[in-house]
């Protein structure tokens, strides 16, 4: 009888009244870690951890892979003695994140103290690029002076590394410092081009620059060339500046002074990369972010941009695409926003590069993803060596407990050591062409652009860049100077002390004797190409014309060799 009871009276309790019976008798902290555990997981994944990978195998660290052409002789001279490149990459164990690296470097890193001695350099259209210099003597002394009322003397054999900084990026970057403060110790003399309107310069002309502008790098270079022609000329471009410098090197091909150059986290295919960046949530937030520095950017030139956009619809762009696409695309003429990310994409111009260039990527970029890296394209060009590490973040590659050293920095001083080194750069340089640019190699050099440049900021310009030949750039370029970087900031209504120093007439004599022929051979080229292209589209037409005018052609023809014919017909066949 009992047991039958106990049955009655299980069956009639519900199953999960005793669940949660039994659930209410868990303490409430142990939910609280469940809770917290579930969260960990679930941030571990969100924000791409890898420290488990990385205690697990005893924080050795990964290798760095190289990609290059097999019979490099840039690799076999150059590249194969670069022991930090043949070596392993370890991630700072704290910072075991691209996302946690990004993040450290854009908001909580430190940097080396420089002192930059500060140049003006007046562009042709009326613009204003700050150049910040450093040397070893700023480094080992701490303080700057202007030497000769320039940063480097003349003569000076020293070689001369210009950087290009990023999208949001001027000389006061913590990277930039890094990778100045590194090289200046090397006795290397750095010059930081800080973008229009970045590092304390207001804009003082509607030209500015976007992602594939590659006209002020090029007048830079032209005129560190020519104001230091014994001193041999690197450049090292991070994130968009990376962009730019291969885009550059592409255009002019053996036509750039430039003897070695390096690019740092390049965003290669900007179509892929706008992709990628609106993918999942957590690319989206440096997506807004970066819109919001651009929206900042844009209000500080709102007397420029409002006049040449929609000023309203720029103030309401929630992505870089949509600010890309009110701005951007308007001001560059461009058809599409589409349209301005493929032809602002240095991939198409990796295989045109003459110069020895070295590529590094992290693949877990949580901003330049490493679906746009062209691996093809660099394996097939002799000139360039890639190297990919599967950590890094964005320019960040921190390494050390303390995070105090930027492991790219060190692999740039290595490899420009060895190839200042090396016996061939004695030969490319016998074998640079001349500095003028190719004007029909540029696809997005004419017209009004967006300046997009560091501290996430853009503005507006409205003049449409012109050719000039030798004599007119020498005329009009000049160098301002002054020796407080702060100084010349418009914000501070302070003005500016300028030494104007024009070229002379022998040294655009000398430039047009030795660039003459080396003008003659690419304009040869275009040439030839477009009276190809001439030929192939007169074709064309024809047979459009011909397949479009047939029905009514053809119909007129038959009608008149029925009646020219009829009386050859026989009577019997016409009857039928």
């Amino acid at each position: 009888m009992d047991c039958e009871t106990l049955a009655a009276n299980a069956s009639s309790v519900s199953p999960y009244d005793l669940l949660f019976q039994a659930l209410s008798l868990i303490p409430v902290s142990h939910y609280l870690l469940a809770v917290f555990f579930i969260f960990l997981i679930f941030l571990y994944n969100f924000l791409e951890i890898h420290f488990l990978h990385d205690f697990l195998t005893l924080f050795r660290g990964d290798p760095v892979t190289l990609t290059y052409k097999s019979c490099s002789d840039l690799y076999q001279s150059v590249v194969s003695k670069c022991k930090i490149l043949h070596g392993r990459y370890l991630v700072t164990p704290w910072l075991s994140s691209p996302h946690l690296q990004t993040g450290f470097l854009s908001v909580f890193a430190s940097a080396p103290p420089v002192t930059y001695k500060r140049h003006l350099f007046r562009a042709f259209d009326g613009g204003t690029i700050a150049l910040d210099w450093l040397t070893y003597s700023d480094v080992v002394e701490g303080t700057s002076c202007v030497i000769d009322s320039s940063a480097a003397l003349k003569g000076d054999k020293t070689p001369i590394v210009i950087v290009i900084p990023g999208l949001t990026s001027d000389s006061s970057a913590a990277y930039v410092k890094h990778l100045a403060f590194n090289l200046a110790r090397q006795r290397w003399n750095v010059v930081v081009s800080n973008h229009r309107g970045l590092g304390g310069v207001s804009l003082t002309s509607d030209c500015c620059y976007n992602a594939g502008w590659t006209e002020d790098v090029r007048k830079i270079i032209d005129h560190m060339h020519c104001e230091y022609p014994e001193a041999p000329l690197y450049a090292v471009g991070t994130s968009i500046g990376a962009n730019i410098l291969v885009k550059y090197l592409g255009e002019d091909g053996t036509n750039t002074p430039l003897v070695g150059a390096a690019a740092i986290c390049s965003p290669w295919d900007l179509l892929i990369c706008d992709r990628f960046i609106n993918r999942r949530p957590v690319q989206k937030i440096y997506d807004r972010a970066l819109t919001v520095g651009l929206q900042g950017y844009a209000q500080l030139h709102q007397s420029i941009l409002s006049r040449l956009a929609d000023w309203e619809s720029i103030l309401k762009s929630s992505s870089v695409r949509d600010f890309d696409n009110h701005a951007t695309r308007v001001l560059g003429k461009f058809e599409t926003v589409d349209t301005y990310y493929r032809r602002s994409s240095s991939t198409n111009y990796v295989e045109n590069v003459s110069v020895p260039l070295l590529c590094i990527n992290a693949l877990d970029d949580p901003v330049c993803t490493s679906e746009a890296i062209p691996w093809d394209e660099c394996r097939a060009n002799e000139n360039v060596i890639l190297a990919t590490t599967p950590h890094g973040g964005h320019l960040a590659f921190y390494e050390g407990i303390t995070a105090s050293s930027l492991w790219w920095v060190r692999a740039v001083g290595e490899y420009f050591g060895v190839l200042s080194a090396s016996p061939s750069i004695k030969g490319r340089k016998k074998m640079q062409g001349s500095t003028v640019p190719k004007p029909l190699d540029s696809s997005i050099d004419q017209g009004p652009y967006l300046n997009v440049m560091g501290d996430g900021m853009v503005a507006a310009i409205g003049n449409e860049p012109r050719e000039t030949s030798p004599e007119d750039t020498s005329n009009v370029h000049t160098i301002q100077t002054t020796n407080d970087e702060h100084a010349i900031s418009a914000d501070k209504g302070k003005s500016v002390d300028s030494t104007d120093k024009p070229y002379s007439e022998k040294h655009i004599m000398q430039h047009t004797e030795q660039n003459v022929k080396d003008l003659l051979v690419p304009v040869q080229g275009r040439i030839d190409k477009l009276s190809r292209r001439s030929r192939q589209s007169i074709w064309l037409l024809a047979y459009i014309a011909i397949i479009t005018t047939w029905p009514f052609v053809g119909s007129f023809i038959v009608s008149v060799l029925k009646r020219r014919f009829k009386t050859y017909v026989p009577a019997a066949l016409r009857r039928k």
